[in-house]
């Protein structure tokens, strides 16, 4: 008989070189799977870390923000910025501008209310809520009031805050929480 042929005159038999063949399809998926896995949960932790850092952001929110947290920007407003956050459960957009007088009755008018719904001394963002875009809302020595507009889902929950200290040019913050 020669070195490699079977008794029955056939093939050798390659059982080896199947279990690898077999191994190795089920090896190399699973594997795939669980890096995927790794780096999909960090992904999220760093997307998150990486928006936190970045803060807020100059300029005004796109039009579809400012309607569907419903913050009406009034037109002229200096030193606008804003952030928003996005969860599965909530979502979240900062907002802050200065603007003259009318600006401020103006935007409150598009919301819904007036200047008389502001309570002096009032600030109704949260310490949280500031602390994550960097606002020292509520700091002593300063001339503060607040209000919170809560309306029916779908509609925003919005916290305004405004200081007073150039009554002239008051500058206005607000955190609008939709809930979907």
């Amino acid at each position: 008989m020669s070195g490699g042929s079977t008794p029955g005159g056939g093939r050798p038999s390659r059982r080896w070189l199947k279990a690898v063949i077999v191994s190795l399809l089920i090896a190399i998926p699973a594997g795939y799977l669980v890096i995927s896995a790794i780096q999909s949960r960090n992904g999220g932790e760093d997307k998150a870390a990486a928006a936190s850092a970045k803060g807020l952001e100059a300029g005004y929110p796109t039009r579809v923000q400012r309607r569907i947290y419903d913050v009406p920007v009034p037109p002229y407003s200096k030193k606008v910025a804003f952030y928003e956050t996005n969860s599965w459960k909530v979502s979240s957009l900062y907002v802050q501008f200065v603007t003259d007088r009318d600006g401020l009755d103006s935007f409150l008018h598009r919301i819904g209310t007036g200047r008389s719904a502001l309570d002096k001394g009032k600030v109704t963002i949260t310490g949280d809520q500031a602390k994550k875009v960097g606002w020292q809302v509520g700091e002593a020595g300063h001339d503060w009031a607040g209000m919170e507009l809560k309306q029916k889902d779908p509609q925003p929950k919005l916290r305004i805050t405004v200081k007073f200290d150039n009554p002239a040019h008051p500058k206005v913050y607000v955190v609008s929480t939709v809930t979907p």
